[in-house]
């Protein structure tokens, strides 16, 4: 078999400018690898290098190396096996991503702490020749144009509309066998944020008009979700009165955004407390059920207790208080041990109609066998919604760690299986998933306030 060469294009995102700046030429018949700059922010930057077999045979491997300037260094990557040796980097494809038959692609990326960009290229051992400028500091526009569609967006079964805010794009939601379709029976696959437990938050960052267009403009955001604390002490069962204000802000924000909004119940034992629910969500119904921005989550994520003798009947009696009110809104259901066995519910679950329910990781803790479960549960009809997850341990990341290769591997799967997913969390602290740093303003405005696992989250949005 003869040997392919697997020559470089490596292109600068100009986030700025919209412009992309080709700065090696590469053979109709040869492989590419393009590099984009797809997020930036005041200490560094998030790359990217698209791979693409343009050759007319099958390819098994590849290997992509580079310098980076001084001052400047790769912090984290995924969907490539990096080693390092001083200021040079190789990556090469991991196993499921190696082989590429004609015209197929594969990305990996990494987040670069400084602002130098690739020099000294090869890639399959051949040198090609790789300049280009820094990427910019200054505030990106407001949608910048990235070089090829980014492949964390998944196809709709049709085109949806592209203009407007995401409720008037997709309008009233509804479950669609394993997956969520808007009024004109597109798929649907919502990403965005959700806030911190809002009695623990350090700024009311989640109740912020502004912010909240902030990041739908910016971030593409499409749903928030509100994680109403409900036990501990400041949470809503010590405080109702504030609780439900801080709930009906976002609600009533998420409506001038136009963007969808989860009203979370955020329990561990909701069943202790299942009368309080019940008159919550029942109250909450009656008052927005007719809107089509609100979805509502009951119950957070349960803890090791019985599907069938704790957990379900407790989604019955609230999923009934919600019905009296709005037949159609999508209610997410928790599932036992932390919103993770939703496979155990799968073999019984919830009867009615438009309910999801909860699967929730952490990429440092959770992998494969856990998108098993999640596998089990779509081929039994379960729909699935992601209502929160971190690129870190399942502590929120109290040792700032990040794990975005595993963390990649669920976006992957989420986009595949059209399931929706917010973020975890809207705040400012050390946690890896604090989404932003001290200084944060409330109002938005947060491209040079990035932390922690946010680079790949907004990413991921856009």
């Amino acid at each position: 078999m003869r040997t392919l060469r697997l020559v470089t294009t490596l292109a600068v995102a100009g986030l700025l400018a919209g412009a992309v700046a080709t700065v090696a030429t590469t053979p109709a018949s040869a492989a590419t690898a393009v590099f984009s700059v797809t997020n930036t922010w005041g200490s560094g930057y998030q790359g990217q290098v698209t791979v693409t077999n343009n050759t007319s045979a099958q390819i098994s491997s590849w290997r992509v190396e580079f310098d980076l300037p001084a001052g400047s260094s790769i912090s984290q990557s995924w969907n490539a096996q990096q080693t390092t040796s001083g200021s040079h980097y190789a990556f090469s494809n991991v196993s499921w991503n190696g082989t590429l038959g004609p015209g197929a692609s594969t990305s990996f990326g990494f987040l670069v702490t400084g602002s130098g960009t690739p020099v000294n290229c090869t890639v399959n051992g051949d040198s090609v020749s790789c300049t280009g400028g820094t990427p910019p500091t200054t505030t990106p526009p407001t949608t910048p144009p990235p070089t090829t569609p980014p492949p964390t967006t998944p196809p709709p079964t049709t085109p949806p509309p592209t203009t407007g805010t995401p409720v008037e794009r997709h309008g009233q939601l509804r479950v669609c066998g394993t997956t969520m379709c808007d009024r004109s029976g597109a798929r649907v696959q919502l990403r965005g944020i959700s806030s911190m437990w809002l009695n623990w938050e350090t700024a009311p960052y989640a109740e912020n008009l502004s912010a909240l267009t902030w990041m739908r403009d910016n971030w593409n955001l499409q749903v928030i979700r509100a994680a109403m604390g409900v036990e501990p002490a400041g949470a809503y069962l010590s405080n109702p009165g504030k609780a439900r204000a801080q709930v009906e802000t976002i609600i009533n924000n998420a409506v001038s955004a136009g963007v969808y909004v989860i009203v979370d119940w955020h329990a561990h034992e909701a069943q202790n407390n299942q009368s309080q629910a019940v008159a919550f969500f029942g109250d909450l119904a009656r008052r927005y059920g007719h809107l089509p921005n609100v979805i509502w989550e009951p119950y957070n994520e349960p803890l090791q207790v019985s599907w069938t003798n704790v957990i379900k009947p407790y989604h019955q009696a609230v999923v009934s208080a919600i019905r009296a009110a709005d037949p159609d809104n999508i209610v997410v259901l928790g599932t036992p041990t932390w919103s993770q066995d939703v496979d155990v519910a799968a073999a019984s679950p919830v009867t009615g109609t438009n309910l999801m329910y909860t699967l929730h990781f952490y990429s440092c803790t959770h992998g494969a066998s856990l998108r098993a479960k999640g596998d089990a549960a779509i081929r039994a009809g379960l729909a699935l919604f992601v209502t929160e997850w971190g690129a870190s341990n399942a502590d929120g990341g109290l040792d700032g760690r990040a794990c975005l290769p595993e963390a990649q591997s669920w976006i992957d799967w989420m986009r595949a299986n059209g399931i929706s997913w917010t973020a975890w969390k809207l705040d400012v602290g050390t946690d890896t998933t604090n989404l932003l740093s001290p200084g944060a303003p409330v109002t938005g405005g947060w491209t040079n306030y990035l932390h922690g696992h946010a680079p790949f989250v907004v990413a991921n949005m856009r």
